[in-house]
């Protein structure tokens, strides 16, 4: 296996299927002769040629909805935003749009595009610029929503997401591409809506996804570390479809449960994992279901400030210590 960092990893998946499909290609700002602004695409235009690497202008509902057109005729685009917070200019394209056609068109039309880029707080770039929107988007029948923590699954599910007939909004924590990480050599690919336990355990379970996942596995090794007690990690990798019964099984063993999430807390992802523990396992639970999630503010410019607002290590032990 190679050590490589989390945007390399997206880069080799974007190569790899520009091979083996002649119908993906990638369009968003300076993708093609920059390099991305994450320098994501690294070298792929010079490779691959101005039909598989699109630059646009900066005009995200015009890209986007031709995407979504694109799409519609069988071609298969990978679109970049520079910030998904800027998906909120394009939503109409993004919901009534990709989100709907197949339902509107009795199945008939298929809309197999990915809409990536970097996502959440952390970097101090402001409030405009760090929404995660991964809770807005999965509210929507027809997106699937993906957000993954490792280089080994950002390839794994990029590599699915490119493949998949429905829209797959795909969230990369800004904070997680100089993040290095093995991937195998060979080709492989995840399966959307399929769980993964990052670290294991028996005496309470931490249900997390993107950057909050290796957070929840930082304060599980600390956890037993000082105090002897052994916290499961369950990634959850998709939003939408989710497995449900990767999380009835762990928290079935632990009986406790502390939903860790870079989601604003109301109406959040991790909102939606209590909901359906409640509903499915009342009976399972030794003990109430916590959270620990971003502030419910907007980013804070500054960035010591702002790290204040995102789940810690510190914030998940509190929690933790709380229902033990």
């Amino acid at each position: 296996m190679a050590l490589i960092e989390y945007r390399d990893a997206l880069n080799q998946a974007f190569a790899e299927e520009i091979e083996r499909d002649p119908n993906v290609f990638l369009i968003g700002e300076e993708v093609a002769e920059y390099d991305g602004a994450y320098k994501v695409t690294r070298g792929l235009w010079k490779k691959y040629g101005d039909k598989r690497l699109v630059d646009a202008p900066i005009s995200e509902a015009g890209f986007i909805g031709m995407a979504v057109g694109a799409s519609m005729l069988g071609l298969r685009p990978v679109i970049e935003l520079m910030f998904w917070s800027f998906c909120t200019v394009a939503y109409d394209q993004i919901i009534n749009n990709a989100g709907c056609v197949r339902y509107m068109s009795g199945g008939l039309i298929n809309c197999p595009i990915v809409i990536r880029g970097p996502a959440n707080g952390g970097t101090g770039v402001g409030a405009t610029h760090s929404h995660t929107p991964e809770n807005w988007l999965a509210n929507i029948p027809g997106l699937k929503v993906v957000s993954a923590a490792t280089a080994y699954d950002a390839k794994g599910l990029m590599k699915t997401a490119i493949r998949d007939n429905d829209p797959v909004m795909f969230m990369e924590n800004t904070l997680l591409y100089g993040e290095k990480g093995e991937v195998p050599d060979e080709e492989y690919t995840i399966p959307l809506g399929l769980a993964d336990i990052k670290r294991e355990g028996s005496d309470i379970t931490f249900i997390a996804h993107g950057r909050a996942a290796l957070t929840s596995v930082k304060a599980a090794e600390q956890l037993a570390h000082e105090k002897g007690i052994q916290a499961e990690v369950l990634d959850l990798r998709s939003i939408r479809p989710i497995d449900e019964d990767a999380i009835l099984r762990s928290v079935s063993k632990t009986h406790r449960v502390v939903l860790v999430d870079e989601n604003k807390p109301f109406c959040g992802v991790s909102a939606q994992v209590a909901t359906m523990i409640q509903e499915k396992i009342f009976d399972e639970l030794d003990a109430p279901i916590r959270r620990v999630c971003t502030i419910d503010a907007p980013a804070i410019y500054s960035p010591e400030v702002e790290k204040l607002q995102l789940p810690t290590v510190e914030r998940i032990l509190e929690k933790a210590l709380t229902i033990l």
